[in-house]
């Protein structure tokens, strides 16, 4: 890295690090001026590009009373100098000259251009679209502002370096790039260009530009459509350093639907625009690709630019600004426009019409981009390519020609609805009180939407009991019968009945509670099918989706995701409601599989830890081969994850590329997200590392189907803080707040996840159009062979064999060059500028190292506990993989991809259980963070030739305060668990000096971290030290005391002085 370029961007950081508590940016800036109306053709009165076409959009706007609600931003010209930002001196004089120029001399200049009128005021009107854009740039990026609309003209797309070209004088949205550029340091600008016509005025002043990303869907139709270039095709994807980020999406029919620009969108620009996260988004929103414009032909309609306009919401925290491009039927660009604005404001967007399957020809055009950008994204290398189903959909489609009814007019306002009662508490287990399934869960999640304001900006909807009639649509007679004998049996019967279920506790106030977590869920929905409210979050507890028709199971007594779904079904009198269950528990939902196995009806997908079986609920039904049966098949869609610790990237690839291609075709008019929070980070069970940050950004997404009615309902999630900011973040999103950043830059997807996401491709392409993007095999193949970056350790828990995987991973972003040893600490300090937020919680921190949650990993791991049926329970965690997550810092250019690396497995890799290495990549930038290695030896000396395990240690960590000085007795590393009375795997707290055993046996000290908040536990087994909030070993001279006290009990000698 070079130190003048490290330097530039620490001073950038300094430059935007916000120590202020100030309220998030809102608003939507709309600019116009009825000097756009003089810019006009002298010789063709009736030409396309009119005055007519802006007043039009700005009287549908007053119609529609939209005004109002919006901030009115006062434009201003260009200067010269910001001009000049991408045109040449000699044009800008030239344009300037026109003002004095006759009819004459303005037709005869005009001419020499392809496809532009000048008049007198040109020059001054196109200097006023460029700075009404400006000021919106000005206004979003300093937070004034949180979104706008320029509804200006002439357009600007197709302007060049010094000459006019297809209406457009001044490159409006390039110019404004490059002001974010330069007057706001934005290092990385994505332009979205969903005009008709392909904007070759900005590809060529931007194609090698790496900080400016380019997406342009187009009608292209060979080259016969204008402007008629060779360079409009996919294969132009930028030159020099800004190769990788030109990507032209062209459509070669006329007819495209919604749902091909929503799959352009979903499976292609998505993708990169994550990968690259851009800190603004413009928009050149041209709606001659609205249905009715002569000169586009295309059939999207008014709200499919609504669904686009939300989807690029989602990105760099919502600073979005759309201009005015083309537009030619003055209703359709004005309906467009209206669309766009709405869900500027913050309305949900209007639910889809049909067909909802992209076409044949679409899903051609996008394959075809994929492959050109195939090398440059590591996004879209996710797609292994081969052979993929064709022909005609194998599914059950009868009731797809159905539309839900939109919800009442919002009036701009988003309103979510939520669900609480303290009540759900009195539901508890009796013999266990460290039992993860606490009650404090709820009212830690109430108590964290209260801290942060979101309970007074939700409507709150009271609870109530579900009649027994209501659970018999899910439920067997018998087992709601015997669920309610709960109520007054002795607590030795209780017991007993709990023994005969998988993972079940119960007490007397169970049946009620689970009847409340019900009730409250069918009151939520119906308020959302009756548009009191747009969405809602249900707050509530027992969990449900284990349970099975005529069993509870895992922590669920009645399927609460599964009642709410028929109970919408039923109060709208249409059983062929569509409903879409998103289960993104890291457990499987076994008990909504097997209800809706042979129903239509709900769509029910689930991303689960599956780990081949083994992890709970231990079932090859969880696997990605069971699609559904009877007219359910395709319907039930698995991503069953194998090996690795999940975290953000995997989660919004398999986003990407199955669950929201599958839920758009499907449609649905209700969304039900069974909201588990276990694959969170921290979480006891889980052992994943999804952020609060990475469950908003699906969230958003979610929000896109269905007309924005969505019910998050709580499932599980065990780790206090982890579950409240988490649920939080969601209830924010619902509540219609830009999602926070992600990890910058966002890691690669992990080569497990990337198996797993294809070989669901490949089972459900035969049910799902939208999954048959083709790739040739020869594009892996072609791929540079990936290095060998280090090493992490590979695990796995259970019972089956699981042989390395011969398939090659795909490749990460391409990595810079090792940093010199001087400019180390700059960059470091850079680095952690980029990934600091001063508005978290310390618990909620970057992890630095991802190890088991618990302690030190044995080097023999005991058998999975099982319950009586031989099954394994729930409440036994998974061992997790030790794996370092990277901090790497934003970069505004992108590395070839002969310097991409990728990890892949170990040669000798064991199975589930085994403890084979696998290559590690460095961080997603290439940088790896210098690190102190340490070795965990059992025992300190003799080893008996078993594998040694070796951790990177934090040096510090901002929890070391919690460590409290010695008890007077010192430490004994023989006591046994306090709560089991185990020897096994003990450790201490380090505030308390309790003793629990560790996860490998009964959990207790996971679980005392867990309720008691103390973080740092020193192990007996190997003394090394653990910090539950940064999911990392720490090794520091403030724990030297403690480790020595240890060590002298346990080997009758002092370890060397600290150095």
């Amino acid at each position: 890295m070079d130190k003048s370029k490290g330097e530039e961007e620490l001073a950038d950081h300094l430059q935007h690090l916000d120590l202020s508590s100030k309220a998030p940016a809102s608003g939507t800036g709309l600019v116009y001026s009825e000097m756009f109306t003089h810019h006009r053709c002298l010789w063709d009165p009736s030409h396309p590009e009119s005055p007519d076409r802006v007043t039009a959009i700005m009287e549908e706007v007053e119609k529609q009373g939209l005004l109002s609600h919006c901030v009115r931003v006062q434009p201003r010209e260009a200067t010269e100098e910001e001009l000049l930002l991408v045109h040449s001196k000699q044009y800008v004089d030239l344009m300037r000259s026109t003002q004095t120029m006759s009819e004459s001399q303005l037709k005869s200049l005009s001419e020499t251009y392809d496809s532009v009128y000048i008049h007198p005021e040109s020059f001054q009107v196109a200097s006023l679209a460029v700075g009404s854009v400006l000021q919106l740039v000005d206004k979003v990026m300093t937070s004034e502002l949180r979104n706008g609309f320029a509804v200006a003209r002439p357009p600007g797309h197709h302007a060049q370096y010094d000459q006019s070209n297809g209406f457009s004088l001044f490159n409006n949205v390039a110019l404004a790039a490059r002001y974010a550029n330069t007057r706001h340091r934005a290092r990385r600008v994505l332009i979205v260009d969903w005009d008709v016509h392909h904007g070759q005025g900005i590809q060529y002043l931007l194609q090698e530009d790496p900080s400016i990303l380019y997406f342009s869907v187009h009608r292209f139709e060979q080259g016969s459509f204008w402007p008629h270039l060779s360079t409009s095709d996919s294969q132009a994807v930028g030159t020099g350093p800004g190769e990788g980020f030109n990507i032209n999406l062209p459509w070669n029919k006329t007819g495209m639907t919604d749902a091909d620009y929503i799959a352009a969108f979903t499976q292609l620009l998505l993708p990169v625009a994550y990968e690259f996260q851009p800190q603004l988004v413009l928009v050149c929103a041209g709606f001659d690709s609205v249905v009715g414009d002569p000169k586009g032909e295309m059939c999207a309609r008014p709200q499919c630019f609504s669904v686009l306009t939300h989807m690029l919401m989602g990105l760099a925290q919502g600073r979005l600004i759309l201009s005015l491009e083309g537009g030619y039927n003055l209703q359709s660009t004005a309906d467009g426009a209206v669309a766009c604005l709405r869900s500027l404001l913050g309305e949900p967007c209007p639910p889809l019409q049909p067909p909802t399957m992209p076409s044949n020809s679409a899903l051609k055009s996008i394959s075809e981009t994929i492959s050109a950008l195939y090398p440059y994204w590591s996004c879209l290398q996710v797609l292994e390519g081969g052979p993929l189903a064709d022909g005609k959909v194998i599914r059950q489609t009868a009731n797809e020609s159905m539309v839900a009814e939109p919800s009442p007019a919002l009036s701009g306002a988003m309103t979510t609805g939520l669900v609480y009662d303290p009540k759900m508490m009195e539901h508890l287990n009796m013999w266990d009180s460290h039992h993860p399934e606490q009650p404090q869960r709820i009212s830690k999640i109430f108590s964290k939407h209260q801290e942060l304001g979101l309970v007074d900006r939700c409507q709150r909807i009271p609870a109530r009991l579900a009649t027994e009639d209501e659970l018999a649509m899910c439920h067997g007679l018998s087992h709601i019968s015997q669920m309610k004998t709960t109520e007054v049996m002795k607590s030795r019967d209780l017991f007993r009945l709990g023994q005969e279920f998988n993972s079940v506790f119960l007490n007397n106030q169970s049946f009620n509670c689970a009847l409340t977590a019900a009730g409250g869920c069918f009151n939520t929905v119906q308020s959302i099918l009756t548009g009191q409210v747009c969405n809602g979050v249900a707050v509530v507890r027992p969990p449900g989706h284990h349970a099975e028709r005529d069993s509870a199971c895992g922590f669920c007594l009645f399927n609460t995701a599964a009642l709410t779904a028929r109970y919408a079904q039923s109060i709208t009198h249409n059983a062929a409601l569509r409903v879409l269950i998103l289960d993104w528990d890291v457990h499987h939902g076994n008990g909504t599989q097997h209800i809706f196995e042979e129903d239509g009806s709900v769509l029910y997908i689930s991303l689960h830890r599956y780990d081949n079986g083994v992890f709970f609920p231990s079932s090859e039904d969880a696997n990605c081969d069971r699609v559904g049966l009877g007219q359910g098949a395709g319907f039930n869609v698995n991503i069953p994850w194998s090996g690795g610790q999940m975290g953000d990237s995997d989660y919004l690839a398999a986003f990407h590329n199955v669950v929201m291609p599958i839920a758009t075709e499907f449609n649905p008019g209700l969304v039900l997200i069974s909201a588990g929070f276990d694959a969170a980070r921290g979480d006891p069970l889980g052992g994943y590392h999804v952020t609060p940050e990475g469950y908003a950004h699906l969230t958003h997404l979610l929000t896109s189907l269905a007309g924005g009615r969505v019910l998050l309902i709580l499932e599980g999630g065990y780790n206090l803080t982890s579950i409240s900011d988490s649920m939080a973040m969601c209830t924010s999103v619902l509540l219609g707040d830009p999602p926070p950043p992600l990890a910058t830059p966002l890691p690669p997807p992990h080569h497990r996840a990337v198996k797993t996401i294809n070989q669901v491709i490949r089972c459900h392409a035969p049910y799902w159009a939208s999954l048959r993007v083709h790739l040739p095999e020869s594009l892996r193949a072609s791929l540079p062979s990936p290095k060998h970056r280090g090493k992490r350790s590979s695990k796995g828990k259970g019972r089956k064999s699981d042989q390395p995987s011969p398939d090659k991973p795909p490749l990460p972003p391409a990595g810079q060059e090792q940093h010199s040893k001087e400019d180390a600490g700059l960059d470091q300090l850079t680095q952690g500028l980029a990934t600091l937020d001063i508005n978290q919680a310390v618990s909620a921190g970057a992890t630095a190292t991802s190890t088991p949650v618990g302690g030190a990993r044995q080097k023999v791991r005991p058998s999975p506990q099982k319950s009586s049926n031989g099954d394994e329970v729930k409440a036994e965690s998974s061992g997790v993989a030790l794996e370092k997550s990277q901090p790497a810092a934003s970069i505004p250019q992108r590395p070839t991809v002969a310097e991409a690396t990728s990890e892949s497995a170990a040669v000798g890799e064991q199975g589930a259980g085994g403890a084979g290495a696998e290559p590690e990549a460095e961080g997603a930038c290439g940088w790896s963070k210098p690190q102190v290695s340490m070795e965990l030896l059992c025992g300190g000396g003799d080893t008996d030739g078993s594998t040694l395990y070796v951790v990177d240690p934090l040096a510090w960590c901002p929890h070391l305060d919690a460590v409290k000085p010695l008890p007077p007795a010192g430490i004994n590393v023989f006591l046994p668990c306090q709560d089991c009375g185990s020897e096994a795997e003990n450790w201490t707290c380090l505030t308390c000096y309790q003793v629990f055993c560790g996860r490998f046996v009964n959990e207790h000290m996971v679980t005392h971290g867990v309720v008691s908040e103390h973080p740092l536990v020193l192990s007996f087994a190997d003394l090394s030290t653990w910090c539950y909030l940064c999911e990392a070993y720490v090794h520091n001279k403030v724990l030297f005391e403690a480790k020595n006290a240890a060590h002298c009990a346990k080997f009758g000698e002092e370890i060397p002085p600290w150095s």
